[in-house]
């Protein structure tokens, strides 16, 4: 299916297609786009359509509202029961998990709070650019609850575990100067250059080999849970194939002819 088809059966987030860029905008901002179910649910839809839609090359998370995502929907959270809770930390990881391993760029352009939830949907982007009025944070443990959706795997990865720790047991929330710091986000611009910005690093991305990128995805992320022998082999295999693609030969032949290459994603 072609995400255009899909955009109509989507009730929680907005669909716009920018050429071959999709513009998701987590759309329940009554209630600063808490995380429900079918929220989601509708996750893990979208990335599914997106992975099959050659015509989608990179896709740009963002919000409607004051917040990026507030975290999950804590009023689905009362009736959970030791299976239930386990339930739906496997339902908020699958949809992260789909964000991460989708062979395609994603940059998350976070426009305001990013808790719980929201901060684990940001760490599953390849990139993160913030607005100046982002605020990043897990404040699970406030509820006696953990961060589930892998926030207390993807934060430790990214800022170290010191730092994870102490954001999670403390339930302290940053700001977006200090979260640019720490290393949680990749860059901070004005709320009205938000979009724009993401936009702009897409286009760069874009103009990139497609094949390259999936595969730089692939190795960065399959080659932080190995040692680092497997993780090189990994990065051997993978450059072995891209040396058969029609993209590497035209990259090459361009780099020798003083051209800009023209890249078609074969």
């Amino acid at each position: 299916m072609k995400l255009v088809e899909l955009k109509e059966r989507i009730q929680n987030i907005i669909i716009d297609i920018d050429g071959a860029v999709a513009v998701l905008t987590m759309n329940r901002p009554k209630a600063l786009n808490a995380l429900n179910g079918d929220t989601l649910g509708e996750i893990v839809t979208i990335m599914d359509c997106i992975a099959q839609d050659d015509s989608i090359q990179g896709v740009i998370i963002t919000a409607e509202g004051k917040g990026f995502i507030a975290g999950a929907d804590i009023s689905e959270f009362a009736p959970l029961d030791t299976m239930g809770g386990r339930l739906r930390a496997e339902l908020g990881q699958k949809a992260c998990t789909a964000i991460e391993k989708l062979e395609k760029p994603v940059i998350a352009a976070v426009n305001g709070y990013a808790l719980g939830g929201g901060n684990e949907v940001a760490m599953a982007c390849d990139i993160r650019i913030a607005s100046t009025k982002a605020v990043f944070g897990q404040p699970e443990v406030n509820l006696g609850i953990m961060p589930c959706f892998g926030g207390t795997q993807r934060l430790t990865r990214l800022v170290g575990y010191g730092i994870a720790k102490e954001l999670i047991f403390t339930a302290r929330q940053v700001k977006a100067d200090e979260a640019l710091s720490i290393g949680l986000v990749n860059k901070v611009v004005e709320p009205e250059e938000l979009l724009p910005a993401a936009k702009e690093m897409m286009a760069t991305i874009l103009s990139k080999a497609p094949k390259a990128i999936a595969m730089c995805k692939v190795a960065i992320n399959r080659g932080k849970e190995m040692d680092l022998d497997d993780a090189l082999e990994l990065e051997r295999d993978v450059t072995g194939l891209l040396f058969s693609t029609a993209d590497a030969k035209e990259g090459i032949a361009a780099f020798m002819e003083k051209r800009p290459a023209v890249f078609t994603g074969k």
